[in-house]
Order: C-alpha cells, then structure tokens, then sequence
C-alpha cells in the first residue's frame, strides 16, 4: 500500500509545479512583450534506498523559468520609438542591481535626464552594453536593423544622424531563463545572469508596433482543468488506499 501512496502523493506534489507556471502565464495574458514558461514534460526517476529497487516516480521538474520565446501577435502603433521583436530576438536592459538582461517589451521611451528605457524604467543598452544617451530637444526613431536615429527637434527636415545601435541578441540557440525581476539572462557558470553570443538567424525587428503575450487564455483554461482534474484523482487513490488498508488491519485483528 506504502507504494500506491508513494506514487500518488509524489505525482501531486510534482504537479504544484505546473499549477504556478499555468496561473503566471494566466496573469499576464494582457503584458506587453511577455513571454509564458517552456511547457514542463515528466521525467521518469528512480529511488533507492533500503529494500528493493522498485520505486520509480514520475517526476515534474520546475521550468517555471525557462522562457519560450514563440511569438506572440503585433499591435500597430505607428509610435517611431515602438519595436517588436520578431523570431528569437530580445533587447538588452539593465536590471536593477546593474547586470545586462534581456526584454521583449519594445515600448521605449526618453527620459527627462537623456537615456533611453522601457516604459518598465529599465534602461535600454547599446551593443556595447552602456546606457544609451539622447541629446537634448531630439526626436528619435529607430531602424529595422535597430539602429537609434536622432534628428534636431529645431530642424526637423535635417538627415536623422546615428546615435547608437540597440544591443539586440538572436537567442535562437541560447536558452533563457526568467529572472526574478521578470527579465531575461543567459545562465552562466557561476550561476549568474549576463550577455551571451547571437545566434545564426538574422536579427530582425517592426518598427512602430508592439508584440503582445504569446499566453493564449482558453488553452491555460483548459490546462488548469486537466491539472485539478488529476489533482482531484490522486487525492481519491490516496483516500481510497487508506480505507483499503483499515479494512485490512481489521480483518487481521480478527484473525
């Protein structure tokens, strides 16, 4: 009996995992640029210890934080400084503890001291990795290449003049998982978070739109239902192996 609740209670547990990624992606149906968590998959695991080696578990592991970057649907804007990155690109920012980190949200905006961020307060970094400044009285707009163009507000027929390159990554081959700040990073060795290679697709933006969530409401519906479904199963089998194994005592007592 030992084993029938082994099982089923360790299946419950596991699934908690997929309960937190589910109603995350739930909230944030509605985020501009957000990208849901990799779909968890069960792993099979073995368990020894004393007695006999026959105890394997179905187990969930929590990729709450690796993010899938599948695209999610363009809203037209027409705002010059609005970009929607397209494939596998993400935009480099500062996080708050000063670390390079990586976006999908494209809805830049000019600060009154001169730099470039989200409308989040992230800084956007250049492809040096420095804050990007904008002079005083200059209107911005941005290349599909990522290119930041600035021309003199005084002088508006003037040629736009490059100012910077946005730091944009095809991370197509890189995996990435989600910071605690909702941003993007690269994991290193030492554990931390930071910048890492662009891979082989080309990079590639929409200039004056932005990318909504790729979370679609009714297929998180529908996957939440499934997972109290089976919740809702495992607790009878635990139910159910309980009241089996008093009706067993109680034979063997009478015995």
């Amino acid at each position: 009996m030992d084993k029938l609740i082994f099982t089923a209670l360790g299946a419950a547990t596991n699934q908690s995992f997929q309960r937190v990624q589910l109603t995350n992606d739930l909230a944030n149906v509605s985020t501009v640029g957000y990208k849901k968590s990799t779909t968890t998959r069960p792993e099979t695991v073995g368990f020894s210890g004393n007695g006999f080696g026959s105890r394997y578990q179905a187990i969930t592991p929590s990729r709450v934080d690796q993010v899938d970057l599948s695209g999610g649907h363009h809203m037209q804007t027409g705002n010059p400084t609005d970009i929607a990155m397209n494939n596998s690109v993400v935009l480099g920012v500062q996080g708050a503890n000063g670390e390079v980190a990586f976006t999908r949200r494209g809805d830049l905006r000019q600060t009154e001291t001169g730099l470039l961020e989200t409308s989040t307060g992230n800084l956007v970094l250049d492809d040096g990795g420095n804050p990007i400044t904008i002079p005083e009285n200059t209107l911005l707009s941005i290349g599909s290449d990522g290119t930041v163009y600035g021309v003199d507000g005084n002088n508006t027929a003037a040629v736009p003049i490059p100012l910077a390159n946005l730091m944009l990554r095809d991370a197509s081959t890189t995996p990435l998982q989600r910071r605690e700040d909702g941003l993007y990073g690269a994991l290193l060795p030492n554990g931390g978070f930071g910048d890492f290679a662009t891979g082989p697709e080309p990079i590639s933006i929409t200039v004056g739109s932005l990318e909504g969530s790729n979370s679609e409401p009714v297929e998180i519906m529908v996957n939440l239902l499934d997972y109290y479904r089976s919740f809702e199963t495992q607790m009878k089998i635990i139910k159910s192996t309980e009241e089996i194994d008093q009706s067993g005592t109680k034979m063997m007592s009478k015995g």
